[in-house]
C-alpha cells in the first residue's frame, strides 16, 4: 500500500497541478484548453484504476473534447456496461482533480476510504484518444496514472468515443456483446448492415451514395477503415477527412446544426443525401439541398421518428407484443411529438435535457429510442425484447412474414451500438432503413413539417433563481414567470415556449415554437423580456429580432 502511494507521489510530480486551477466534471467530463489538462489526465488514470477495483470490472478513459475547437481537449470515464460514470463518482473525480499537489494523496486516501475499496483487487483500464495534437501526450498521462497505482491498461490508440464504450461493454460481458477489438466492431456492424440491405429491392447506385462530413476528426479515419467492409452496399464520399482542414472548424454536426447550412467548402448537388459527424463521432445530423438550393436539416427528432416508425412496423409484422417508446426532451419539435403520438401511436416520454436522463428513461421500455435534437442518440433493447426476437427467428411454426420481420429486427439490434450515441452505427442504421423502405431523403423529410422555432439566451445575475418542473417544461420560480409565459403563448397559434437555466453559465435559455417563423420569433422575444424582468436580467433588455 505505502509503496503504491510513493509511486503515485513520484509520478504525480511529473504531472503537477497549476495552483488554484479548479475544474468541474460535467456532462462531458472535464473539458478545457489542452495546456491545463496534464494533471487532470494523470489523476483520471488514478480514478479509473480505483473505479475498476471498486466494480471489479474494466473501466474506460476517453481523451477527447468532442465538438470543441482543436486547441481544447477533455476526458470522460466509462463505466462497466459502456455507460457514463455515476454521479457520485463524478463528484470524486472533481475532488481528486482539484486537490492541490501536496494534498493529492490525502484526497486519494479519502476516496478509497469513503468507497471502501480493496486495494489488492486487480484493475483494468481501456484508454482511447481522438486526433487532436494534444491527445497523444495527454493519453500517456492517463496511462501513467493507471500504472502508478498498479493497474493494467490497454491503449486502443485512435478510436471514436462510441468505439471505446463498445470495447468496455464487450470486455465486461465476456464477449457476449461482441469482440473487444476494432475488427470485431466493424465486422458486427457491417455484417448486420449487409444483411439488412439484402432486403432492399433493386437499390440503384445513386441511392447507395452518401456524402459524409467527418468534421476533420477521428470519425473520418474510422469511416475510411470501415469502407471496404461495406462491399459497395454503401458508397461514401468523405469530406473533411482531416487531411487538410482543422478539427470542427466550419464543419461537423454542431456547425451544421447551429448555422443551418452545409459545411464550408463542401459542394453538394440538389437532392443529394449528406450527413455530418461531430469531432468524436458520437453525434450525427443529415441534410440536403432542394432544387431551389434551399437547405433542409434532418436532426435528432427526424432520426428518432424514422427509426421508431421502422421498428414499430417490424414489430407489427412480426406479431411481437413489445412496448416501444421514443424519449425526447422539451427541445423536441412539437410536430415530431404530434406525429409520433397521433399517427404512429408510439409512446412518447419527455425527460430533462442531458443524455443520461434520456438513456435512463429509455431503459424502462422493451425498446427505447432516444435522440437529442443535436443528433446524439441510440436505441436500447431490453433483455426480454432481444430474447423474443431471437426466439422468433428460430420458430419453425412462424409464418414467412413474421420470420422476415424478426430477422430484420435481429440485424437491426446488431447494427446498433446500444452503449451510447454512435455516428457510424446510426449512419448505417439510417442508410439501411432508407434502402429497405425505398425512401429518398426528401420523402423522409416530408414525414412531418417542423414547426418554426427560435432559441434565445438571456443573461441573468444568478441562473439559480429559475427552477423548473415537468421535465423542464414549466417554471416553478421566480413567481409569476410561468403565468406570464402561459399568457404569451396564448397569443400565438400552435405555440409552445419554455425556459431553463443553462448548466454551465449564468444565462437562461428560451425556446419558442409557433405556426410561423415570425410568430416564433415574436414569442421568443416576449418570453425573453419576461425572463429579463422577472428573473434578474443583466445588461440591456433583449431587443426584438426584427
Amino acid at each position: 500500500m505505502m509503496a503504491q502511494f510513493q509511486e503515485v507521489s513520484k509520478q504525480s510530480s511529473q504531472h503537477p497541478k497549476p495552483v488554484g486551477l479548479v475544474l468541474q466534471y460535467g456532462t462531458a467530463g472535464f473539458r478545457t484548453n489542452a495546456k491545463h489538462l496534464d494533471h487532470i489526465m494523470f489523476r483520471m488514470g488514478l480514478m479509473a484504476t480505483l473505479r475498476s477495483k471498486k466494480t471489479k470490472a474494466t473501466i474506460g478513459v476517453m481523451v477527447t473534447a468532442s465538438h470543441n475547437p482543436e486547441e481544447d481537449n477533455g476526458v470522460k470515464l466509462i463505466d462497466p456496461m459502456g455507460e457514463m460514470v455515476t454521479p457520485m463518482w463524478e463528484c470524486y473525480a472533481t475532488q481528486l482533480a482539484n486537490a492541490e499537489q501536496d494534498d493529492l494523496l490525502t484526497a486519494l486516501k479519502d476516496i478509497i476510504e469513503k468507497t471502501a475499496i480493496d486495494m489488492s483487487q486487480e484493475a483494468n483500464v481501456f484508454v482511447g484518444k481522438d486526433t487532436r495534437s494534444s491527445s497523444a501526450r495527454l493519453s500517456q498521462a492517463v496511462l501513467d496514472g493507471v500504472t502508478s497505482l498498479g493497474g493494467h491498461s490497454k491503449d486502443y490508440g485512435l478510436v471514436t468515443t462510441p468505439q471505446l464504450h463498445y470495447m468496455v461493454c464487450c470486455q465486461n460481458t465476456q464477449g457476449k456483446y461482441g469482440e473487444a477489438t476494432l475488427e470485431g466492431y466493424y465486422n458486427k456492424l457491417c455484417q448486420a448492415f449487409i444483411q439488412l440491405t439484402r432486403n432492399a429491392s433493386n437499390c440503384t447506385d445513386d441511392q447507395k451514395h452518401l456524402c459524409v462530413d467527418g468534421a476533420n476528426g477521428i470519425g473520418a479515419l474510422k469511416v475510411r477503415e470501415m469502407e471496404s467492409r461495406l462491399k459497395n452496399e454503401l458508397q461514401i464520399s468523405l469530406f473533411n477527412d482531416g487531411s487538410k482542414g482543422k478539427l470542427n472548424h466550419q464543419c461537423g454536426a454542431d456547425f451544421v446544426k447551429v448555422q443551418q447550412k452545409p459545411p464550408t467548402g463542401v459542394v453538394i448537388n440538389p437532392g443529394e443525401r449528406c450527413c455530418s459527424f461531430d469531432g468524436d463521432a458520437d453525434r450525427i445530423v443529415y441534410y440536403y439541398l432542394d432544387s431551389e438550393g434551399q437547405f433542409h436539416m434532418l436532426d435528432g427528432d427526424k432520426i428518432a421518428t424514422l427509426i421508431s416508425t421502422f421498428l414499430k412496423e417490424l414489430l407489427t409484422q412480426a406479431g411481437l407484443d413489445l412496448k416501444i417508446a421514443v424519449v425526447q426532451t422539451a427541445y423536441a419539435n412539437g410536430s415530431s411529438t404530434h406525429y409520433l403520438e397521433n399517427k404512429m401511436k408510439v409512446i412518447v416520454r419527455c425527460t430533462k435535457t442531458g443524455v443520461k436522463h434520456l438513456h435512463h428513461a429509455a431503459q424502462e421500455f422493451d425498446i427505447g429510442v432516444y435522440f437529442e435534437a443535436n443528433g446524439h442518440g441510440t436505441v436500447l433493447f431490453s433483455k426480454t425484447a432481444e430474447e423474443k426476437i431471437q426466439q422468433l427467428t428460430q420458430d419453425t411454426n412462424a409464418n414467412d412474414e413474421s420470420k422476415r420481420a424478426a430477422l430484420l429486427l435481429q440485424n437491426t439490434v446488431n447494427v446498433i451500438n446500444q452503449t451510447v450515441g454512435d455516428a457510424i452505427s446510426d449512419m448505417l442504421l439510417i442508410e439501411a432503413i432508407l434502402a429497405i423502405k425505398g425512401m429518398t431523403v426528401q420523402q423522409w423529410d416530408a414525414i412531418y413539417r417542423d414547426l418554426p422555432n427560435r432559441q434565445l439566451k438571456v443573461k441573468v445575475s444568478d441562473r439559480r433563481v429559475i427552477d423548473t418542473t415537468d421535465a423542464e417544461r414549466r417554471a416553478v420560480s421566480p413567481e409569476g414567470l410561468q403565468e406570464a409565459i402561459d399568457s404569451l403563448v396564448k397569443k400565438h397559434k400552435q405555440a409552445r415556449s419554455f425556459v431553463r437555466p443553462s448548466g454551465t453559465e449564468d444565462v437562461v435559455r428560451v425556446y419558442a415554437e409557433a405556426e410561423t417563423q415570425e410568430s416564433a420569433d415574436a414569442l421568443a422575444h416576449e418570453v425573453s423580456l419576461a425572463v429579463y424582468r422577472l428573473a434578474g436580467g443583466v445588461g440591456d433588455e433583449p431587443k426584438p429580432l426584427h
